[in-house]
């Protein structure tokens, strides 16, 4: 018996699926169901090498219609082979040797009571068996195929031709080798993953506001993909995120304020305009009072103006404490600090002692949030170096486009957004989902400086972004409706 074209054809086509297909239950799948195909037998059982014993991977007898295993369900009803050499698949194991049995009921050199009871429970006939090993290129075990019940073209049970032993161990060896790269990736895979994770709890340990920020950011760019995947297959939507692009979302959102790690922490933490800052003022305005305490003494001034001025001071600081605190600073307060500015007082020798310092009238002058200008620049500063961090790091081919989306969620759809101004042309979806991930996330979670907002009042703010041409409208309708679809 001679292999035709058609035989080799088919031999080598199987050869390239092996060395393209990356998942791990399909590469199992074709080693049991190619070895099937080209020796033209009934049934098959693939076992895997697992702590010392094998175990039933996948199990095929097309005859009873059986299929077991094939998308990786376990089975958990056959119990796994012990290594004793009585057994074939063990002995084929422990040898690494190829068994070649042409007939069952007419070979006494192995147990085959096992397979003799099956018969008899189920009224199938176990004749040939062809049993081999399956090792990687470090000679490895991986586990083993045995192969049942050859058939002719008339779909009569035959030996099987030794011509297969070595067609079908080849197969198994590049079977097995794949198997063992597709190990390899998946280990540099989680190291990667567990270095970002270390990097992310670094990151988030060293800011207790910021505790869950990138993780939060992370699930809600998972829940956008998760739901564009969604409406991808009831055809409602062109894009899709298979497991490999879903992936690399999840790193770049793990890795995205990365360039934190550089930030002062007196700028991270920041809680209020003043935060530390305001110890200082108040220990001055004690001061202050004092100097006026002294001036009257001295009859410099009345008690009657020492009194109006420990009412002023008292006024002014309940002020400074008041809008120390508040999200946005209305023109009128402004105008305020801009006047308390000038106060001061005067010794006699001409000493001068300011209410205020110029620092402390930059951060009162803070129309929205908590930081000044000089702050502001330190802390949007972290995407460049979210960037530089990233440049030195050697990510794969799949991975590389990972910093790229990593390093552009503070870039805005009309070039409004930091550090290089890119406009939409240049943002991919992946960059549009960060972005919106991590303004949803920053106005929903609660901070010492602000309250969480409730989930309606922030997709007003992303909907009035929108409409200013910053953030992808679609993105954002997106994560509303799947944020509200996880909510039933």
């Amino acid at each position: 018996m001679y292999l035709e074209y058609e035989d080799l054809k088919k031999i080598l086509n199987i050869g390239i699926r092996l060395s393209t297909d990356k998942d791990r239950n399909h590469i199992l799948a074709s080693i049991l169901e190619s070895g099937m195909e080209i020796t033209n037998c009934d049934a098959s059982t693939l076992y895997l090498y697992e702590d010392g014993r094998l175990t039933f991977k996948i199990m095929k007898t097309l005859s009873l219609g059986i299929s077991r295993g094939v998308d990786g369900e376990p089975i958990t009803d056959m119990p796994p082979v012990p290594m004793k050499e009585e057994n074939v698949c063990a002995y084929t194991a422990i040898r690494r040797e190829i068994v070649n049995i042409p007939d069952v009921y007419d070979s006494d050199r192995f147990d085959f009571s096992g397979p003799k009871q099956y018969d008899a429970l189920t009224g199938y006939h176990t004749g040939s068996q062809l049993v081999i090993p399956l090792e990687n290129n470090e000679n490895e075990l991986i586990g083993v195929l045995q192969l049942i019940n050859a058939m002719d073209s008339d779909g009569k049970v035959i030996p099987f031709s030794k011509q297969y032993n070595i067609i079908i161990q080849s197969l198994g060896s590049m079977a097995a080798i794949e198997l063992t790269n597709l190990t390899y990736a998946e280990e540099l895979k989680a190291q990667l993953y567990s270095f970002v994770e270390a990097l992310t709890t670094v990151l988030d340990e060293r800011t207790p506001y910021n505790a869950s920020h990138t993780r939060n950011v992370a699930k809600y760019a998972g829940i956008l993909a998760d739901y564009i995947s969604k409406l991808h297959e009831e055809e409602k939507c062109e894009e899709f995120f298979d497991q490999n692009r879903k992936e690399k979302l999840r790193l770049a959102a793990l890795l995205h304020d990365i360039g934190k790690i550089v930030v002062p922490l007196e700028v991270m933490n920041k809680a209020t305009r003043l935060d530390k800052r305001m110890k200082d003022v108040e220990a001055r305005f004690e001061l202050l009072g004092a100097l006026y305490e002294v001036d009257m003494l001295r009859c410099k001034i009345t008690e009657a103006e020492y009194k109006e001025k420990i009412a002023d001071l008292k006024w002014e600081l309940d002020f400074i404490h008041k809008i120390d605190m508040e999200g946005y600073l209305d023109d009128e307060s402004l105008q305020r600090v801009c006047s308390l500015a000038g106060k001061q007082h005067v010794k006699e020798n001409g000493e001068v002692t300011k209410y205020l310092t110029e620092e402390e009238v930059s951060c009162l002058c803070i129309r929205q949030g908590t930081l000044t200008k000089q702050e502001r620049k330190e802390m949007e500063n972290h995407v460049v170096v979210t960037g530089k961090i990233l440049d030195t790091v050697h990510f794969n081919k799949n991975f590389e486009i990972v910093r790229k989306w990593a390093s552009s969620h503070h870039e805005l759809l009309n070039g409004s957004g930091y550090p290089n101004h890119l406009t939409a042309e240049d943002l991919e979806l992946e960059t549009r989902i960060l972005t919106v991930a991590d303004i949803y996330e920053a106005l929903v979670a609660k901070r010492p400086y602000k309250n969480s907002m409730p989930q309606e009042k922030a997709f007003c703010i992303l909907r009035d972004m929108v409409e200013a041409g910053k953030v992808d409208g679609q993105v954002v309708e997106w994560l509303f409706e799947a944020l509200k679809e996880n909510m039933q």
